[in-house]
């Protein structure tokens, strides 16, 4: 149905149905989405401190995602760690969706990282390694890709370069089969400022290439998360031979996954979480060599993302549960940490508006019925 006229701060908006979804088959891109968590909201529980899960609304969205192509990037800072999500409910998740993932023959791939070390003036660089080692063993006993994270203790014990080469070369060398490295930006993560030894990006660059260079058996590929093209396109091309660019760009996507006569990057994003739909289409499009179809689906996304991941960027995961809500994926917009705070109301009204462009509601009148009691609850006459 279309037609469905909703009230927003700003002006009503009048809904439109999207292009229905379709599985992807033989994309030549790897792509994975990094997903969020659905809580349980009727658990007894502190909003603030606790994460109770609910599992079968979680595992149900890894199921679609799975069904339309996607690799699971599963337990990373889409599904809130390090912001409400702690270790033990993460390695829990990691081992139900891998579960999952085995029994269905799909990709996935999990976060291993130090979250269950806290960064203090005592922590040292064989902590940091000890915690690195503990969750990596615990991500490949369960039968998963590990994703090794940026992590806050080793950034703040981190005295330079050298160190970060001393603690991945020891992670690395015990891990059984080849990792995806993550480089979180600080738009992302303000903790992680300086990251590889240097507040300079080309300078930790140099850094990151060179561990990688020296444990390159070790390294599947490498995530950044910087929302540079520039700096991304700078380091993919001088990756070693084999490893992967897996783009963390959720500002420039489009561009990077194309790519251009030198290379391009495969994906590992946030906002294929919310856009999944659009983006299964258009990186069959690509795949089918239809340059202008996959830039045409893929533009009007583009808005959306740079608006839902818009400063503070570590709040962007409020965009994304609010479209699973939005979309019927859960049943609330209740979230881990009580973040769907985390944005204003007319942040929210400009997500539905540019969702909306986008063609990412299936069915517009659902999303009304649900999108009314959030802005009613926040003043907004229906």
């Amino acid at each position: 149905m279309s037609g469905t006229t909703l009230n927003l701060p700003g002006g009503a908006v009048t809904l439109k149905a999207g292009p229905p979804q379709e599985a992807g088959n033989g994309w030549n891109r790897t792509a994975y989405a990094a997903t969020h968590v659905v809580m349980d909201p009727l658990a007894e529980c502190d909003p603030w401190l606790d994460a109770p899960i609910d599992w079968d609304r979680t595992l149900a969205f890894r199921e679609y995602l799975w069904g339309l192509g996607f690799g699971v990037a599963e337990a990373m800072d889409t599904a809130q760690r390090g912001m409400g999500l702690d270790w033990p409910t993460s390695l829990e998740l990691i081992q139900r969706a891998t579960k999952m993932a085995q029994a269905g023959g799909h990709l996935i791939a999990s976060g291993a990282g130090t979250d269950h070390l806290a960064p203090g003036p005592d922590v040292t660089l064989d902590d940091v390694i000890r915690a690195y080692e503990e969750q990596c063993e615990a991500v490949e006993a369960a039968g998963s890709r590990v994703i090794l994270m940026a992590s806050r203790a080793l950034a703040r014990v981190a005295k330079g370069p050298e160190d970060y080469a001393k603690v991945y070369g020891r992670v690395l060398s015990g891990l059984s089969q080849p990792a995806i490295l993550h480089w979180l930006g600080e738009a992302f993560d303000p903790a992680l400022e300086g990251y590889w030894g240097s507040g300079d990006h080309m300078a930790a660059m140099e850094t990151a290439i060179s561990i990688i260079t020296d444990n390159a058996e070790k390294v599947d590929g490498i995530k950044i998360s910087l929302l540079s093209a520039e700096k991304e396109i700078a380091m993919r091309r001088r990756l070693p031979q084999g490893t992967l660019m897996y783009t963390g760009d959720d500002f420039n996507y489009p561009e990077l996954i194309a790519g251009d006569d030198q290379g391009h990057s495969h994906a590992l994003l946030g906002i294929f979480d919310p856009i999944a739909g659009a983006a299964a289409r258009a990186l069959s499009q690509l795949s089918d060599g239809d340059r202008a179809g996959y830039d045409a689906t893929f533009a009007p996304t583009v808005p959306l993302s740079r608006h839902i991941f818009k400063a503070p960027t570590r709040f962007y995961k409020t965009g994304v549960v609010f479209m699973a809500y939005l979309n019927g994926h859960q049943d609330h917009f209740t979230m881990v940490g009580g973040q769907e705070s985390a944005r204003s109301t007319r942040h929210l009204a400009d997500i539905v508006r540019m969702a909306n462009d986008a063609g990412l509601f299936a069915d517009p009148e659902e999303v009304a019925a649900r999108a009314r009691p959030v802005f009613a609850a926040r003043g907004v006459a229906a």
